[in-house]
């Protein structure tokens, strides 16, 4: 009886592992998409705006990170990979700012509030009315981005499994 549990535990590992291997599929192609569509609309924007309007010369001094990429791990130990908003707070960093205790009574001065600006939006570096088609590839890419966090956990997910169903075949 025992046998027949093992055998139906790896048939189901088996089939999550090919349900995961066709959603990488499809996500693979999807980020092709958005890529390409990103690269489109960026060559029909300089053609809107001229060549050198959309270029490495319009970009900031001092770039900053509009997403960054946060690992948590998963209840079944699996690292999960997200794409978040730089400005965002993820569950885990919310709580009190301080570890001391505030003190209640007295003068005391007011703390400065932390200058905690959102990002700029890049669109700004090459004017303030710009082309749709460069907000489409801005938002092509971020899509594309997305995807990529998507990927990389599905990866994950994957080779966790052909390390569970196939020990020996992957030495």
């Amino acid at each position: 009886m025992a046998a027949r549990d093992v055998r139906t535990e790896l048939d189901s590992l088996i089939l999550q592992l090919l349900a995961d291997l066709e959603e990488l599929e499809a996500k693979r192609a999807a980020l092709n998409g958005r890529v390409e569509e990103g690269w489109l609309s960026l060559a029909q924007a300089r053609y809107a705006m001229g060549v050198k309007s959309v270029g490495p010369l319009q970009y900031a001094s001092r770039m900053e990170p509009q997403v960054c990429v946060c690992a948590s791990e998963a209840p079944d130990g699996l690292q999960n990979l997200r794409v978040v908003r730089a400005g965002a707070q993820i569950p885990e960093e919310v709580g009190p700012r301080e570890a001391a205790l505030r003190r209640r009574k007295g003068p005391t001065k007011t703390p400065e509030p932390e200058s905690t600006t959102a990002p700029q939006d890049p669109l700004n570096w090459f004017g303030i009315l710009v082309p749709h088609s460069l907000r489409q590839a801005q938002a092509s890419f971020r899509d594309g981005l997305q995807l990529a966090g998507d990927i990389a956990t599905l990866q994950i997910r994957i080779s966790w499994g052909q390390r569970i169903c196939f020990p020996n075949f992957l030495q």
